[in-house]
Formats: C-alpha cells, sequence, structure tokens
C-alpha cells in the first residue's frame, strides 16, 4: 500500500510542476488559480512522501519519489508545453526509469 502511496506523491509532484508551467503563461485571476494549484499539489505530495516515508527506507521512498516526479516533468514538458523530445533527453530519462524500477526490485 505504501508504494502505491508513494506513486500518488510522485505523481502529485508531476501535478505541482504543470501548475507551475502554467502559471508563467497567465496573467491575473487565472495565474492564482494555478498557484492555488501548485500549493495543493505541493501539499498533498509532502504528506503523501511523509505517510510513504512511515514503513518504507528514506533512502529507497525519496529517489523513487523525485524520480517519479522528474520523469513526469520531462513528458508533461514535452507533451504539453512543447519541449524538444532529443534522443539524448529521451535516453537519460529511460536510464532514471530503469533506476527507479532497480531500487523497488532491491527494497524490502
Amino acid at each position: 500500500m505504501n508504494w502505491l502511496i508513494l506513486i500518488v506523491a510522485g505523481l502529485c509532484e508531476v501535478g505541482f510542476t504543470f501548475c507551475l508551467g502554467r502559471a508563467k503563461l497567465v496573467t491575473g485571476t487565472e495565474w492564482w488559480l494555478w498557484i492555488g494549484g501548485f500549493v495543493i499539489f505541493s501539499v498533498a505530495s509532502m504528506v503523501l512522501l511523509a505517510k510513504a516515508t512511515e514503513t518504507l527506507p528514506i533512502g529507497t521512498a525519496y529517489p523513487v519519489w523525485t524520480g517519479i516526479g522528474a520523469v513526469g516533468t520531462v513528458l508533461v514538458g514535452i507533451f504539453f508545453f512543447n519541449e524538444p523530445a532529443t534522443f539524448w533527453r529521451l535516453f537519460f530519462i529511460t536510464t532514471l526509469i530503469t533506476s527507479i524500477i532497480g531500487l523497488k526490485m532491491i527494497s524490502a
């Protein structure tokens, strides 16, 4: 169950980076709404990470959490913010995913 909580925490990290990316594109009331989403996702991500680390080792949980956030943020950038999808960028994201899977496999 705590692995699921950790995955949701990582997805919340992707959510707060998406909100931050959208906030830089708008002004006024819409900016405040995206910043509100950023704050909500940030708090949810941190609370869920703290909950997951009650039973998962911090040395595994934190890298998995940041890895999910990093991979998700790169994908959001490519699909929603027109960032480049170069060979090397995708290659290193793939190595990050492989490392996250490796950490999960060696954890209790």
